[in-house]
């Protein structure tokens, strides 16, 4: 899954504090949905960036980048470094929409 801004920003560290209220807002949406519908699955997540000091450019946006770890690793990915989704993602949208968030307990 991918979450990018709306505004462009090929680095990470232009972001503005109110944009990083709404990514926490949205990642919490994102990992409370994550949560319910996968059951509480482990995962990584990434924030691909151009470096830090680079200049701004017009061909790359920043965005992170979330990996749950729902099955297992195997030969092709380990030798190819490439990882195979056996879903489909409009099958993955509908079933994160339908996660009623008002289940889960606020902190």
């Amino acid at each position: 899954m991918w979450i990018f801004p709306k505004r462009h920003a090929s680095s990470f560290d232009e972001i503005t504090n109110a944009e990083i209220e709404h990514l926490a807002s949205v990642l919490r949406g994102v990992l409370a949905r994550l949560h319910v519908a996968l059951g509480n699955p482990d995962f990584n997540y990434i924030i691909r960036s151009i470096p830090t000091g680079e200049k701004r450019t017009d061909y790359f946006h920043w965005y992170l980048s979330i990996v749950p770890r729902i099955a297992r690793t195997a030969g092709f990915e380990l030798g190819s470094g490439m990882f195979i989704n056996p879903s489909v993602p409009e099958e993955n949208a509908a079933l994160l929409r339908s996660v009623d968030l008002s289940t889960i307990p606020q902190e």
